[in-house]
């Protein structure tokens, strides 16, 4: 059996999430337990962080109520708040 692909948030679903819940990168540094330097340098293009720091960044977003939509040929690229 293969092993399934996990995909990632970029850099741009990042900021979008950030703006959804009208978080600033220290709120995500607290909530994600990534470092605020490295939350600025991903978002701002300048160095990838480790592929475990973007999981924590997605999974505090997730756990806040933020959907990540990946490009599957249907929808496109991006972010939502879920219904509760």
């Amino acid at each position: 059996m293969a092993k399934q692909e996990i995909k990632t948030t970029s850099p741009n679903q990042c900021r979008a999430a950030r703006g959804l819940l009208k978080w600033t990168q220290p709120r995500l540094a607290g909530a994600s337990g990534v470092g605020l330097s490295t939350i600025n340098r991903y978002e701002n293009e300048t160095r990838p962080p480790r592929h475990a720091a973007i999981l924590r960044l997605q999974g505090a977003f997730e756990s806040a109520g933020v959907d990540f939509l990946f490009d599957d040929g249907s929808q496109g690229v991006g972010v939502r708040l879920r219904k509760n």
